[in-house]
């Protein structure tokens, strides 16, 4: 998942209750990964052991909501395995991307890392034999009963690294995730509008209203660069649909220079030029958009579910979009990044044990308690009104219309840093729509090349 805790997440509708279990299996794209040379890592066992074991863990779980989740979560993992202490570094998803590879290639790894997904991370991990396939403790704990089948794909490669969603599967993941539009209420209503836009066209003349009230219509900060991946990947998916994206990010069909996006990119533009976002976005981190967006100075706001407990409010509404001529949203998303276990560890039946722990079923209470979205919801789960109320609802019923397209930077292994990049230049005026949608095809063509 590209997300700053992501990424994100990134065509895998996520189950969200055992109600819709059966309908959303029966619309994956196949079965889930199954060993296909485990035997040789040896055998597997629920038992820890009882000598003194340190786990080192790598995670960017730095938001608030899930900070903490994180730490109770720990802190219970070791009250039940008292001789498994959790080293823990935590970053920020940026730090992560830069500093994980060489982590991992090192003399003394981590034992358990967020990886993310795609072609740039997971990818490259597993081409370099960086990580340990996890289809034996799959079939352990029983993760693909619980995990639908087109989550655990997501998380699977070939051990070449070459085939994404397929062959051996290298994690699962802990919270669910969607890249919606955040509303102030209060700032809507002084604009005279009385309910959130339903498609981008709504959205651009409600954007128009609020810039008239003297407030800033959509906050938005790009210097951390993935923010970049977020809009785009939102209006494109509002734009084109699902089909369509899923069939880009998965190399299947379409081309970028396409109508479509060249449409989502001449939005964003249009939207810069007429002054509807956060003046010198590109220099503004997400984390200070967003404060401001809950300080009421800013109509709406497009990033992810993972901002749920920073933006616990009243006065906070979250939507998404539908694309023109379809019957359900479509907005992107998916699954936090994957939790996985590094191939140099000596505990892996610990660091196994821990993942089932933190991201398995014993880990949704405290998830949720703490303002997070589990990448199963239980259908016992019934938030209060609210933003939480929102995004819960807003989850279950575009996972069920199948509607959740994949985070774009999956594409290819350079495609984070030519998306992120262009995004840049296209609110900075230095890249038209066209050649922003060119860069892409490029990086997109070149990788078909090579992954022939």
């Amino acid at each position: 998942m590209t997300r700053p805790q992501r990424t994100r997440i990134r065509t895998i509708p996520l189950l969200v209750g055992a109600a819709v279990l059966a309908a959303v299996a029966a619309c994956a794209p196949g079965p889930a990964p199954r060993a296909s040379n485990t035997a040789s890592l040896g055998p597997v066992s629920r038992n820890v052991g009882s000598g003194k074991i340190t786990l080192t863990v790598w995670d960017q779980n730095t938001d608030k909501g899930i900070d903490e989740a994180q730490q109770q979560l720990n802190a219970a993992f070791h009250r039940k395995h008292p001789n498994v202490t959790i080293k823990r570094v935590s970053r920020s998803f940026t730090d992560l991307k830069t500093t994980l590879k060489l982590a991992l290639s090192g003399d003394n790894p981590p034992d358990v890392v967020q990886a993310n997904q795609g072609y740039p991370d997971m990818g490259a991990f597993v081409k370099a034999g960086l990580l340990r396939p996890m289809n034996d403790y799959a079939d352990l704990y029983g993760w693909r009963d619980y995990y639908p089948s087109s989550l655990l794909k997501l998380n699977s490669f070939s051990r070449d690294g070459k085939t994404w969603q397929g062959g051996d599967l290298y994690g699962v993941s802990q919270t669910g995730e969607l890249v919606g539009l955040y509303y102030n209420k209060s700032v809507l209503a002084e604009a005279g509008i009385r309910t959130p836009p339903k498609t981008v066209a709504e959205l651009t003349a409600d954007l128009k209203k609020v810039k008239a009230t003297g407030k800033v219509p959509l906050g938005y900060g790009d210097v951390d660069k993935y923010p970049g991946i977020h809009l785009y990947g939102f209006v494109l998916s509002a734009l084109a649909g699902r089909a369509k994206v899923n069939d880009l990010v998965k190399s299947s069909g379409g081309a970028w220079t396409d109508a479509s996006e060249v449409d989502a990119a001449k939005t964003i533009q249009r939207w810069q030029r007429a002054g509807y976002l956060t003046p010198g976005a590109n220099g503004i981190s997400i984390d200070d958009a967003v404060a401001s967006f809950g300080q009421g100075k800013s109509g709406f706001l497009v990033t992810g579910t993972w901002y749920e407990a920073t933006l616990h409010d009243k006065n906070v509404g979250f939507t998404a979009l539908t694309p023109p001529g379809a019957a359900n949203q479509v907005t992107m998303g998916g699954e936090g990044l994957s939790w996985s276990i590094t191939s140099k560890t000596r505990h892996a039946n610990a660091a196994a044990a821990y993942i089932d722990f933190i991201a398995g079923r014993s880990s949704t209470a405290t998830l949720i308690k703490n303002g997070n979205l589990p990448v199963v919801v239980p259908d016992s789960d019934t938030p209060p009104a609210g933003v939480a109320a929102d995004i819960t609802r807003e989850y279950r019923t575009i996972s069920r219309a199948n509607g959740i397209t994949p985070y774009l930077d999956y594409t290819t292994p350079t495609f984070y840093d030519t998306l992120t990049a262009a995004a840049q230049d296209l609110v900075a005026g230095r890249l038209t729509p066209a050649a922003f949608c060119q860069k892409l095809q490029a990086d997109y063509a070149a990788f078909g090349t090579s992954n022939r």
